[in-house]
């Protein structure tokens, strides 16, 4: 890796749609600023005027891009007591931003009812993670820490005419600071609940008239709060490392390079949920001891309000998920003339990740496992950037390539049960996945008028992949033990021609009303938990026809909304079922397929509003509702429904997301200010799993209507609170900040593996924490 990324720094170079080196550094923002504007749900409190984002690629207004955009910066993620990318849920409307289940280092994303929750590393992200315009592929390695960013964007809907790939459900954009040519750092310390103690770090200083360099370094670790039932054990910690260096250079009053280096690791123990049914054998049987008792004792679809943040997990399983993840980026930006840039953006990252995880969340050994993987992408993408006094685009072209290889280990000994003799089992995998992904995009603006611009954009997509995997069991079971390893060894590749069009209109100079329509595509695949036959089945691609109209408007310098209803036709989303099958000797074979699940129709509306009417106060509210519903999803085994599950609740689409935000400063004469801030946060009932209705029968299964009432979160609010004393004469500020005050119980994320034992688990967000941060900006 090492020598890759010393190649990549060599050959990668790197700049920002900006002219000069320091014109750069007087267009960001200084880290006491809070330059969001009220049509992202993040207003301002200051003088610094409209935030600038590159949504489009061209830079320009965030009120002027006729879209759905929510664009936060340093200061407004302190507001919402952010702390890594999972503090934005609630802050967008209608996005859904947790854990990833069972996985300390994954994010569970969905935008307006489009998402993909299985970290499985076959399972492409359908939202986009972009870091300093590099696609990240895996939703491994996206609970990101925030580290001296610039700012965050948060594209709702597809994006394809402007981003490398999988934007079908939107894009979340992370900008990083670049090195100006003036020097600034910052030292932040947080002490807080559970052990907390966070240290961050920032520095950068210019090294030469048109150079400079930039450095920020951070160590974050909190013990678990979940505990192991015996009392020797936590889980659900934090033990994170990451750094990144960046260098910017302008050899010319026409180039810019900048590279970057980054490296995070993740030393965290297991995260471990609940259960929520009894656990069986591979027969369907109840797990009992001699006496007929049961062997573990599990409440079905337990009260989450009981839940009291213990665990359980199978002795001698290793409290360990580790995570390693970098990369080198680097851009060059050359204006060719007034009006046109040319722009390289080269990057290489690798990810490695050893995972164990007790699927079954109890002392058992029916769902326990160990996830290796290895994951190298290499991006080039080439951009050609107009900003003419009429026409303002890109024309790009986008190339990933990217190699993910994993080990897999299943312990098993309970689940085959004692039918068998209760003989041990052992089940391995070993796969290798590669992707190969290219692109050609174009999308621009005609100013046909000063109030009146068309937009119109398109792309092709080609994607190829080759896929590998082979399975072996071992077993003291003679009937259980593989004669020879299945071996599964498919490749494929899909293309697509996905178009974008957009007309708004500016009636005044502090309105905008627009509407778009876009398509988004997700390419198909191979199923990476295929151990048998009846498994492989390859999925097909992903799309969705996007259609939205909405509104911005800025009143008086005090009132600012900006509002958009959607309808999303959303076609063959690849879902991971589970069900039953048998192998050559008879004997029942957990299956777990992906299908392509037929239509859903998503349909919402988002309303974004803050109040500002003197300086020192400010009220806020992001509301989201979404009504989505299958309009086909085929399933024989829902015979009593016509062979349709289309009744079914889809996943992660809740009818309502709010949030409501407020705060209060007081100034005083030496120039310190004291605020108060809180927020309010709440969504409404969910499915937290595709699979959320019971199935009878063991072999010949019949699904029914009955939904499982554990993989549901009934509605809830969450209360956040904070105190900060700002002193910019000395660089200080110290806050107080407590989250979850009530200290809410409720859940964020469930497996839904009745086939294997009939495991179902779910998990919980963190209870009520309380911290104190010191800051010090020079």
């Amino acid at each position: 890796m090492t020598r890759t990324i010393m190649l990549g720094a060599t050959v990668s170079l790197a700049a920002l749609a900006t002219p000069t080196f320091a014109q750069e550094s007087a267009t960001q923002q200084p880290p006491e600023a809070d330059a969001t504007t009220a049509t992202n749900a993040e207003g301002q409190d200051n003088d610094e005027g409209e935030i600038i984002v590159t949504a489009r690629r061209n830079a320009e207004a965030l009120t002027d891009v006729p879209a759905s955009i929510s664009a936060f910066n340093e200061r407004s993620l302190d507001r919402l007591q952010a702390n890594d990318t999972t503090g934005l849920q609630g802050a967008v409307p209608n996005l859904n931003i947790v854990q990833g289940r069972g996985s300390s280092n994954a994010t569970n994303i969905y935008i307006r009812g489009v998402g993909q929750p299985d970290a499985l590393q076959t399972f492409d992200p359908a939202v986009g993670v972009y870091v300093d315009d590099v696609y990240y592929s895996r939703i491994r390695g996206t609970q990101m820490d925030l580290l001296d960013l610039e700012r965050i964007e948060v594209l709702r809907g597809p994006q394809g005419t402007l981003y490398g790939k999988n934007t079908i459900g939107g894009a979340i954009k992370l900008i990083s600071r670049r090195p100006g040519d003036e020097t600034r750092g910052s030292l932040q310390f947080t002490l807080g609940s559970y052990n907390r103690f966070d240290l961050k770090g920032v520095f950068s200083t210019p090294i030469a008239d048109n150079a400079g360099i930039g450095f920020a370094v951070l160590t974050a670790d909190r013990d678990g709060f979940v505990e192991d039932v015996f009392g020797n054990r936590k889980f659900n910690n934090k033990d994170t490392f990451a750094a990144r260096g960046s260098l910017a250079f302008d050899p010319a009053d026409n180039v810019r390079l900048d590279v970057s280096v980054d490296y995070a690791r993740d030393d965290a123990g297991l995260t471990v949920g609940q259960p929520i049914n009894p656990l069986t054998d591979l027969f369907g049987l109840p797990l009992v001891d001699g006496d007929m008792m049961p062997l573990v004792d599990i409440t079905p679809n337990p009260d989450p309000d009981d839940y009291d943040f213990t665990g359980r997990v199978t002795p001698g399983l290793p409290n360990s998920t580790k995570l390693k993840h970098g990369g080198v980026t680097g851009t060059i930006g050359v204006d060719l003339s007034n009006t046109l840039e040319f722009k390289s953006i080269t990057a290489f990252r690798q990810l490695i990740t050893d995972d164990y995880i007790d699927i079954d969340a109890t002392e058992l050994e029916t769902g326990d496992v160990f996830v290796g993987v290895d994951q190298e992408q290499f991006s080039q993408e080439l951009q050609l950037l107009i900003d003419a006094s009429r026409v303002t685009g890109v024309v790009g072209l986008y190339y990933l390539n990217e190699n993910v290889a994993s080990h897999q280990e299943a312990y098993a000994d309970d689940l085959v049960g004692p039918i068998l003799g209760n003989p041990t089992f052992l089940r391995t995998i070993d796969d290798d996945l590669n992707t190969k992904s290219y692109a050609a995009y174009a999308n621009f603006s005609l100013a046909v008028t000063d109030q009146l611009n068309l937009s119109a954009g398109i792309r092709y997509t080609n994607e190829e992949k080759d896929y590998f995997r082979t399975t072996s069991t071992f077993s003291s079971s003679p009937l259980l033990t593989s004669a020879a390893p299945f071996v599964f060894e498919p490749e494929d590749s899909w293309d697509d021609i996905s178009p974008m069009a957009s007309i708004d209109f500016s009636p005044t100079p502090d309105t905008l009303l627009y509407a778009r329509v876009a398509k988004g595509f997700k390419s198909g695949g191979f199923n990476g938990r295929a151990n048998n036959a009846s498994e492989t089945r390859p999925y097909d691609p992903e799309t969705v026809w996007s259609y939205e109209a909405g509104a911005k408007a800025s009143i008086n310098n005090q009132l600012d909304i900006a509002a958009a209803v959607f309808h999303n036709d959303y076609r063959d989303f690849q879902a991971r079922v589970a069900g039953l099958a048998e192998d050559e000797n008879g004997l029942p074979v957990p299956s777990l397929a992906v299908l392509n699940a037929g239509e859903l129709q998503i349909r919402g509306a988002e309303l974004e509003v803050v109040y500002q009417p003197v300086p020192l106060l400010r009220l806020d509210a992001q509301i989201g509702y979404l009504d989505a519903e299958y309009k086909e999803f085929d399933d024989d085994r829902f015979v009593d429904f016509g062979g349709s599950r289309a009744f079914q609740e889809p996943a992660f689409s809740p009818d309502w997301t709010m949030r409501y935000g407020a705060q209060y400063g007081t100034e005083f004469g030496d120039g310190s200010v004291l605020t108060f801030g809180g927020q309010a946060k709440y969504k409404s009932r969910h499915a937290l799993a595709v699979d959320n209705t019971a199935f009878l029968g063991t072999l010949v299964q019949v699904g029914t209507d009955d939904e499982i009432e554990g993989l549901f979160q009934d509605d809830f609010w969450l209360f956040d609170a904070r105190v900060v004393y700002e002193m910019p004469q000395h660089g200080l500020s110290l806050g107080v900040y407590g989250n979850n005050l009530f200290d809410q119980r409720y859940k964020t994320d469930g497996q839904e593996f009745s086939s294997v034992g009939s495991i179902r688990t779910v998990y919980y967000g963190a209870p009520r924490t309380v911290d104190v941060r010191v800051t010090w900006r020079f």
